[in-house]
């Protein structure tokens, strides 16, 4: 495997991002899948250069930024550097911010249209003003490689953009209530109004776009929402929601940012007053969640053990280069990266040569290097809790399986059983596990015994089997020929089982943050 290192302190130049619609596409007409080396400009800056706050000091709640009296620190998962001090908030901080969205909360549902629609644009303009600061703070700040963070702000804009053009969507129906004779000369319709509060809390991979998927539906519906990002990455919240505070047409509570520990949490989602929580993060946390926020509204994007299929008629290399492409982005820290790859039987010696050849070719270095494909997981307690699954395993170790540096070298397992963590759990790590099946009926078995059901994919030349796989797989999305990643951020997206329940993407967000009200009338 390749190997790219820079010194600690250096900070490569930029480049544009090719593809810029789904997590997936990291990589430039399949780059990763044939292991092209890290490259960039051998000038670099020190990393207080690259960490500029563009934002005010403190937490945003209310109508401006108030101080806490303990800060956290933001650490470079390459090298265990401090990025920034982050301010450290307090249930107090949560309670007060509660009552500031509440009160905010008549003058937001209020909010016309055009005013929430300019909001979203106006914050959407800001971030691509500042497209290449914010690439690169997600790299201190999450240590995903620079392409992926690329992709993560190209996603954003997409979210802001949909959720602003989707305020104008936002409409209800004229119901017939004549279909029984007492309805008889009454005029029915429905609207959508606001569910209330809503309380987003995100995980730490994909901090800016996971919060953008919270905030720009609940302000198109009108809703007060308040962001929890994860401890370890809160700095790209804090500056979309300054974005999103500055644009001067929304109250000023109708946005605001709460960090901290559990207990923070526990305040916002327990608190009756509220109308949604919406939180992405793993299973145990997110059913935790739902049990303290009951009876109100939960929607859940939880984890996964997405599952590809290689039929015996699939072409072989594509498969191939997509497991590579699908299941080391973000170094495997992605919900629906490829983890599971169910063969059939007569291709499997094939599929496993093509796929370890292309595996060991994939580089591994500084996530500041445009050419870095895989870099150290967001802490140790990650790194050494996937090479434990790993070795617990039992299984075949074809490639990787060990450390490079501070990170995991890409990994294939074959031959890992039922009831090893590394199949049956989300791993969140570089390692991929090959399983043969004797047939499909055997593959589609497989990946539904999974307690979990985002999304899998199939490779097959035959639209029968194509269309067998849309039908039988138990998931909230099936996709053909393609990575189980792929993600349009327009699409309904969501999972089965402990997956989750509820749906995003900004149309059928907002579906999910407003509720229908029925106006009856006897004129």
């Amino acid at each position: 495997m390749t190997t790219a290192r820079p010194g600690p302190a250096e900070h490569p130049a930029h480049e544009h991002t090719a593809h810029e619609h789904t997590a997936h596409e990291h990589t430039a007409h399949g780059t990763a899948a044939h292991g092209t080396a890290a490259h960039g400009s051998t000038t670099y800056e020190p990393m207080e250069a690259a960490m500029t706050r563009n934002w005010p000091g403190g937490l945003p709640v209310g109508g401006g930024w108030v101080e806490t009296a303990d800060t956290t620190d933001v650490i470079f998962p390459y090298d265990g550097s401090t990025v920034a001090a982050a301010p450290l908030g307090t249930p107090e901080h949560a309670r007060l911010a509660l009552d500031e969205a509440l009160a905010a909360a008549p003058a937001m549902a209020a909010l016309p249209s055009h005013a929430r629609r300019t909001a979203l644009m106006a914050a959407h303009d800001a971030v691509a003003a500042n497209r290449e600061e914010f690439e690169r703070l997600l790299v201190l700040e999450t240590g995903k490689p620079l392409v992926d963070c690329k992709v993560e702000v190209a996603r954003t804009l997409v979210t802001l953009a949909t959720a602003a053009e989707e305020v104008a969507r936002l409409h209800g129906e004229t119901v017939p209530l004549d279909l029984l004779p007492a309805g008889e000369g009454l005029v029915g319709f429905w609207t959508r109004r606001p569910v209330g509060v809503v309380v987003g809390i995100t995980g730490f991979n994909y901090p800016l776009l996971l919060a953008a998927h919270k905030i720009a539906p609940a302000v198109a519906a009108g809703c007060p929402v308040i962001v929890k990002p994860a401890p370890a990455t809160p700095l790209a919240t804090l500056w979309l929601v300054h974005l999103l505070r500055s644009s001067g047409v929304l109250p000023p509570a109708a946005v605001q940012l709460v960090t901290g520990d559990v207990e923070v949490g526990r305040t916002l989602v327990e608190d009756r007053r509220i109308g949604a929580v919406s939180f992405t993060g793993s299973a145990a946390a997110g059913h935790t969640i739902a049990r303290s926020a009951a009876p109100t509204k939960v929607l859940l994007e939880l984890g996964s053990n997405a599952a590809l299929i290689v039929a015996a008629d699939a072409d072989l290399e594509a498969a191939a280069d997509a497991v590579v492409r699908g299941g080391y982005y973000a170094s495997g820290q992605a919900c629906i990266a490829v983890q599971r790859v169910l063969v059939e039987e007569p291709v499997r010696e094939e599929f496993l040569s093509l796929l370890a050849e292309r595996v060991k070719a994939v580089t591994i270095g500084d996530p500041r290097l445009p050419g870095t494909r895989v870099a150290p997981l967001i802490d140790e307690a990650a790194t050494d809790r996937v090479l434990a699954w790993i070795a617990a395993s039992g299984a075949e170790v074809v490639t990787g399986g060990h450390r490079d540096g501070r990170a995991i070298a890409p990994t294939v397992l074959s031959g890992v059983p039922d009831g090893a963590a590394a199949w049956d759990e989300e791993i969140f790590g570089p390692v991929v596990c090959v399983r043969p099946v004797p047939g499909l009926d055997a593959a589609f078995a497989a990946v539904n015994r999974s307690r979990y059901g985002l999304h899998a994919s199939v490779f097959t030349r035959s639209l029968a089997t194509a269309f067998a796989a849309i039908e039988r797989i138990d998931a909230g999305g099936v996709v053909v020929n393609e990575v189980p990643g792929f993600r349009a951020d327009n699409m309904p997206y969501g999972g089965v089982k402990d997956s989750g329940i509820g749906r995003e993407g900004p149309r059928f967000a907002i579906e999910e943050l407003t509720v229908t009200k029925m106006a009856i009338i006897r004129p």
